[in-house]
Formats: C-alpha cells, sequence, structure tokens
C-alpha cells in the first residue's frame, strides 16, 4: 500500500523550490516546512532553506523540488497543498490546508487543528 504524502506540491511551488535551490548553489537541499506559534490567529507557516532531510522528516518531492516537513508540523499540515502565486499585492507561497479553521485578516496567521487520522484513514481506503 503505498505510503500517504503528507503534503503535496502544486507545478508552481516546486518550480519556485527549484529556483530557490539553484540560487543557493551548492549545499542546498531544499526546503523545510513547519509550523510556529505566532500571530494574531495563533500559528504560522515557516519556510526556511533545509541543507538536509533530517531523521523523522517526511520528504516531498514534484519535479525535482524536495520540501521536507518538520515532525512537530506533520499532524497539522496533513492533506495541504503548497502553492506559490504572484499577485500585485503578494508573492509567495500558500497553503491550502484543510485543517485550518480560521484566519487573521492579513493573512500571516492561522488557526490549525490536528488532522483527523481517523476521517484520512477512511477516506485513503475508499
Amino acid at each position: 500500500m503505498p505510503r500517504f504524502a503528507v503534503m503535496s506540491l502544486t507545478d508552481a511551488a516546486a518550480e519556485r523550490v527549484n529556483e530557490i535551490v539553484a540560487a543557493r548553489g551548492e549545499g542546498a537541499f531544499g526546503l523545510r516546512v513547519g509550523i510556529k506559534k505566532g500571530g494574531c490567529a495563533g500559528m504560522e507557516y515557516t519556510v526556511d532553506l533545509a541543507t538536509e532531510a533530517k531523521p523523522g522528516e517526511d520528504l516531498v518531492e514534484r519535479n525535482g523540488a524536495k520540501v521536507v516537513i518538520a515532525p512537530e508540523a506533520v499532524l497539522f499540515l496533513l492533506g495541504t497543498e503548497m502553492d506559490f502565486e504572484v499577485t500585485r499585492l503578494r508573492t509567495g507561497f500558500t497553503f491550502r490546508n484543510p485543517n485550518q479553521t480560521s484566519a487573521c485578516g492579513c493573512g500571516e496567521s492561522v488557526e490549525l487543528q490536528k488532522a483527523d487520522l481517523s476521517a484520512l484513514a477512511l477516506a485513503q481506503s475508499a
């Protein structure tokens, strides 16, 4: 049975990850996505350069792009799609997260709940 992917990347997100890694040159592996407490809604996504995948981290790959997921963020990110968008007001990574219950007005912080593992298992078996 194939392993459930914690998160997925759109083509646009994969392309931007590859651009960032190429610009950093030697020693860059990919990006690390996590969450931290902060902002008016309670939590914020973190995106940092990764030089390697650490033990216990999940690895998501698409079109050569590598994104590792911090272990403490996995239950909050299950089922999330990472995208990259350019608008007139903002350029950056966005997250479509089924575990998000609300967001602040500026969109910089979110309220997240842990994924319902029984619902995910049921959906995967269907």
